[in-house]
């Protein structure tokens, strides 16, 4: 028997813009995103026999054939004719679920790397990434980390230079947001604002985190229904009262970050902010 854990980071969007609707359906992304501490953690089991099980320790995650981890699993098995017995996978989760945080993307890119080094597969990052994009399109990603510009549907990726070492202060309000209903919600809108994403590229480059924090930005935002974005804009005015130099929400929601400079500022507005939203969380940044 050989066991493996490995952490499945969350990540941010620093940048997140919609280009468009694409003659397949889906839509043309350019976003910037990032790793943080904030993490999952995948242990995987080979052992004599056949066949996939797998289990968490939240009751209400589908543990069968629908959950990305095992679909990563699958598909990985059908790519390379592997023959590695019976696989266990454990998900000790610590990413909010439907957060925008990209966590069952993660999942499943741990259990890509770690088979990869378990049953000594000897696949490149690109090729594992290849592999993921066939279970969701921010696995790709999430099989490479760090810092990154991604396009497409977020399969076409290009690193990007760490974000400056910096502490980030995550909300998650009391409300789930609907993916679909968003992405309906953007087809034909006009929006008031779009992301600098060059000026965010040029900031990482030049290890500038208030240039960073100034160019936060998701389109998303403005296609909330009045409610929830009231209650963003609520949760990203408490942030930057509290010292953040920025904030924004990542991903299609509902989760809101802000960035800090320091760790005591980030340390104080976290137990602040835990007070009003109960899953509030404290991360570094500078994750591979």
């Amino acid at each position: 028997m050989e066991t493996l854990t490995l952490t499945a980071p969350a990540k941010l969007n620093l940048t997140l813009d919609v280009l468009g609707k694409r003659e397949d359906g889906y839509h043309e992304m350019r976003m910037v995103m990032t790793s943080v501490s904030l993490a999952d953690e995948v242990t995987l089991t080979l052992e004599p026999g056949e066949g996939t099980v797998i289990s968490a320790d939240l009751g209400f995650l589908p543990v069968d054939g629908r959950n990305l981890a095992a679909i990563a699993a699958q598909r990985l098995r059908q790519a390379t004719g592997g023959n590695w017995g019976r696989l266990t996978i454990h998900l000790r989760k610590r990413i909010p679920v439907c957060a925008g945080t990209a966590g069952g993307s993660s999942d499943a890119a741990a259990v890509l790397r770690g088979l990869n080094r378990l049953a000594g597969l000897g696949l490149r990052v690109e090729e594992l990434a290849e592999i993921g994009r066939s279970v969701g399109a921010d696995v790709p990603y999430c099989v490479m980390g760090g810092t990154a510009l991604a396009e497409g549907i977020g399969e076409k990726l290009t690193p990007l230079p760490a974000l400056p070492a910096c502490w980030a202060v995550l909300v998650k309000p009391g409300f789930s947001v609907s993916t679909p209903e968003l992405f309906a919600k953007l087809d034909g809108q006009r929006f008031h604002g779009r992301p600098d994403t060059p000026g965010m590229i040029g900031a990482l480059e030049a290890g500038d985190l208030p240039g960073v924090a100034r160019r936060l930005y998701n389109v998303f935002e403005e296609v909330l229904p009045k409610r929830q974005r009231d209650v963003v804009e609520e949760v990203k005015g408490t942030l930057v009262d509290r010292g953040a130099l920025g904030a924004c929400m990542t991903g299609t929601g509902s989760m809101v970050y802000g960035l800090f400079s320091a760790e005591e500022k980030a340390v104080e507005a976290f137990a602040a902010l835990k007070k009003i939203w109960p899953e509030t969380f404290i991360s570094c940044t500078g994750v591979d």
